[in-house]
């Protein structure tokens, strides 16, 4: 009866997010004296896997899954757990993870609890720790049915080594078939994406322009940090729309969020809320950003990110 756990892949590789949740369900195996079984699909190498306590892997080959499709992977997943005998399937709560948790749910008759960001408090009855009200606050959810699935926030476990020799064998499921067809995906390349960042630089309109943008992607490239913007930037096309973070846009919990020029709309701090550690820089300094940030810097941006970016500059090469 081992703890299940989907690791999620890209071209083969996996995400940082497979080695957190993998990180996760290690623990959790070790509260309930189990073992880990990942679930991989169409990755090149699962060895890694092992560093992160997961002691079988399960490798799906199938150039039918080559593309995310909601219910075919949780037909995979829902076949895995029955094979395995799992009672607790861990989930990121990526977009795609949120798009099959449900699915998934259904087919193995199980209670899911998202936004998780602890262990559990206890495993019988098995309860968790999981935030509400927009990150505003934590309430504790008891799932009581017989097979449970946990969706873990994003950054908010961590990457914990717990070395193993994790075992592989391939395994065959039926593919189900769906009336969705995905034509394309598109992807902006190069970049930090934000799921994946652990720092994010953000700015708003009070950088006054999109040709202004520079000195944000030297900040955030100097930081290895992914950039972002405020909705009203998006909606004025100073920056793509897959950039803008908030309630409306893509939540944000990431380890650093430095919010530049943006006042702090309830609604960018309901996305962001979540982020572990929040800089503002702004020249309002009764901006309502500034009661939500750990730290604050009341200046003109153009003064005070410049100024930044010279001193991690010089930092970086002082510890090179």
């Amino acid at each position: 009866m081992s703890i299940l756990v989907y690791t999620e892949s890209e071209n083969g590789t996996f995400k940082k997010a497979a080695f957190e949740v993998a990180s996760y369900a290690k623990a959790v195996a070790d509260q309930m004296g189990t073992s880990v079984t990942a679930v991989a699909v169409n990755v090149n190498d699962t060895s890694e896997l092992g560093k992160y306590g997961v002691d079988k892997v399960l490798n799906v080959s199938n150039d039918g899954l080559a593309k995310f499709n909601a219910k075919s992977y949780a037909s995979v997943l829902s076949q895995a757990a029955k094979q395995e005998g799992s009672k607790v399937v861990v989930l990121s709560q990526s977009a795609d993870s949120k798009y099959l948790a449900p699915l998934l749910s259904v087919g193995l008759d199980a209670g899911y609890a998202s936004n998780v960001v602890a262990v559990p408090t206890s495993t019988s009855p098995f309860t968790v720790k999981r935030t509400a009200f927009t990150n505003k606050a934590f309430n504790f959810t008891t799932i009581d049915t017989d097979v449970k699935i946990v969706g873990v926030s994003n950054n908010s476990f961590g990457l914990v080594e717990n070395s193993a020799s994790a075992s592989s064998e391939d395994f065959s499921p039926e593919i189900a078939s769906s009336g969705v067809t995905v034509e394309s995906v598109d992807k902006v390349t190069d970049k930090v994406t934000i799921a994946d960042a652990e720092i994010v630089v953000s700015a708003g309109r009070g950088l006054k322009g999109p040709e202004n943008w520079g000195m944000v992607e030297e900040l955030a490239d100097v930081l290895g940090a992914a950039t972002a913007c405020s909705k009203p930037v998006s909606d004025l096309g100073w920056r793509p729309h897959s950039e803008h973070v908030g309630q409306t846009g893509k939540p944000v919990a990431s380890n650093l969020y430095i919010a530049i020029g943006i006042s702090g709309a309830i609604q960018h701090l309901a996305g962001i809320n979540a982020s572990k550690v929040k800089v503002v820089i702004n020249t309002d300094p009764e901006a309502p950003f500034f009661k939500a940030a750990d730290y604050g810097v009341v200046g003109d941006a153009f003064e005070v990110v410049p100024q930044l970016i010279e001193k991690l500059k010089a930092f970086k090469s002082a510890n090179a």
